[in-house]
């Protein structure tokens, strides 16, 4: 442990910074303090509230944490139809986004389902989740459909195929890898988005068709899987009752608690985690110098020595690379938690397996997802939100007022550079501790003798200071903008200084 504490101390006082780019705001942003305060007062802050939680909370206080308030949900007309309504408008929002992506104008600024998808449901409605719940659950659009087509034809919608219990939550991560590949490097424009949501419209049907429609969206719709982990951080959980497709219990709870009620499933739930923690991080960094450098200072001398080819051949491996970094991420993310699981298993001399315990405290990691994708994203939301009002009255640029908002103009808000920088910190520190705390929560209940539970989290702790340092350096990484930044005045065309 001393050894780990003093190469943690190292990497801290190693990450030492004077300027950030200000995510999504285009401002590059110089530290009112050297970077290296802000790694070390944040991991002072997440030792200090260690130190708090494993004082005040023991395990005799455990319970009262899972303590819910249950309510009866009528089932009445008004609800029927209140939830009858939103998922018709789902699947319409749906329909809308598919058709003004082929049909709307090319450009993707001017161009509805460009903004209302990744800014209003990816950013937006994941927000909202976390705030309400598993909404998504309700009205799925995909799941709608599925719905509707069996009512008409319900023979021909019993499950085909027994969903293989090895294949898990694996379908829902190739799909998390390929939707993040789109949003970093495919960036298609408005007719291909509008292709790729028709293309997974129909993969979601034939898969309900297949499996059925319980195990197709429990591990194969990646939406349907993500949004139902943000959901665990609200305090409100629905019940669905499986009969009427309604829910009828509302639970109140401890906001971030129902993190805990269930472990992950197995090693794909688990990487599924990861990944969440893994893209957000890799998108932060992919673009920065110090990461671009990294090919062309340390692995393109190298090709060149094998292959004598021009610089411009190179690109095409420059982006095969960052590619295979980004599939390659939750595995590294793996490696390191599994790392750090092991050491609590040897502090506490547990005999249970290090899968088994990763698989407890997989989901305590979700707050720093969390927060993480707010922090990097928040800036866009504010900006680009306010530009649907006035497209929704003409989603296919034709002319329409359909709504009187085409031509209600409203400025983006876009922060200062210091209140974004400011923000992140404070918002990666609140997520870090909220994870400390469900992991220290987590413990007591699975080493509930002595002192066990609070020398299992030191390990978690390290861990947990480790990826708050990594995720601000990251933040304040200049960006590179691509591949090539200050080429070398060379009769060849030469890699980036």
């Amino acid at each position: 442990m001393r050894r780990a504490a003093c190469a943690l101390a190292a990497l801290i006082l190693a990450l030492s910074s004077g300027a950030a780019d200000a995510h999504m705001t285009g401002v590059v942003y110089n530290l009112p303090i050297p970077f290296w305060m802000y790694g070390f007062a944040a991991s002072a802050a997440l030792a200090l509230s260690f130190l708090i939680v494993g004082y005040f909370v023991t395990a005799k206080s455990v319970a009262r944490n899972f303590r819910e308030i249950e309510l009866i949900v009528p089932d009445n007309t008004i609800l029927r139809a209140v939830l009858a309504g939103l998922r018709i408008l789902s699947v319409c929002a749906l329909l809308l986004t598919i058709l003004a992506g082929v049909f709307g104008p090319a450009n993707p600024f001017a161009n509805f389902s460009v903004t209302f998808f990744w800014v209003v449901f990816v950013l937006g409605f994941t927000y909202l989740t976390a705030l309400v719940g598993d909404a998504y659950a309700l009205i799925n659009p995909w799941r709608v459909i599925c719905d509707w087509l069996a009512r008409l034809n319900p023979p021909g919608w019993r499950s085909r195929v027994q969903y293989p219990r090895w294949l898990g939550f694996y379908p829902a991560l190739t799909f998390y890898m390929a939707f993040i590949w789109i949003e970093l490097f495919g960036q298609p424009r408005p007719r291909g988005l509008g292709e790729i949501l028709l293309a997974y419209s129909v993969i979601n049907v034939v898969g309900a068709g297949v499996f059925g429609r319980h195990s197709w969206f429990h591990y194969g719709e990646l939406f349907a899987v993500f949004l139902r982990l943000i959901g665990k951080i609200a305090p409100f959980d629905y019940r669905i009752n499986s009969a009427s497709e309604l829910p009828d219990r509302l639970h109140v709870r401890q906001p971030f608690i129902g993190l805990l009620a269930k472990p992950a499933e197995d090693l794909s739930h688990l990487l599924f985690v990861l990944f969440m923690l893994s893209s957000t991080a890799f998108d932060g960094v992919h673009d920065t110098r110090p990461w671009v450098l990294i090919f062309w200072k340390a692995i393109y001398p190298q090709l060149t020595h094998l292959i004598e080819r021009p610089y411009v051949f190179f690109v095409g491996f420059y982006y095969y690379w960052q590619w295979t970094m980004l599939f390659v991420s939750p595995f590294v993310y793996l490696a390191v938690y599994a790392l750090f699981v092991w050491l609590m298993k040897i502090v506490v001399g547990s005999p249970r397996t290090v899968s088994d315990l990763a698989l407890e405290f997989a989901f305590t990691l979700v707050p720093i997802a969390f927060v993480y994708n707010i922090t990097h994203y928040y800036t866009l939301l504010l900006a680009e939100a306010p530009v649907v009002v006035t497209m929704i009255s003409d989603p296919f640029g034709v002319g329409w007022d359909l709504f009187g908002t085409a031509r209600l103009h409203r400025p983006p808000v876009i922060p200062l550079a210091d209140t974004v920088w400011h923000t992140q910190v404070a918002l990666i520190l609140f997520g870090h501790i909220v994870s400390v705390y469900l992991a220290h929560l987590q413990a007591l209940k699975l080493f509930p003798k002595g002192r066990q539970g609070v020398w299992s989290q030191l390990p978690m702790l390290a861990l947990m200071m480790l990826l708050t340092t990594v995720g601000l350096r990251i933040l304040s990484l200049p960006i590179a903008a691509g591949q090539v930044q200050d080429p070398l005045p060379t009769d060849a065309g030469g890699p980036p200084r």
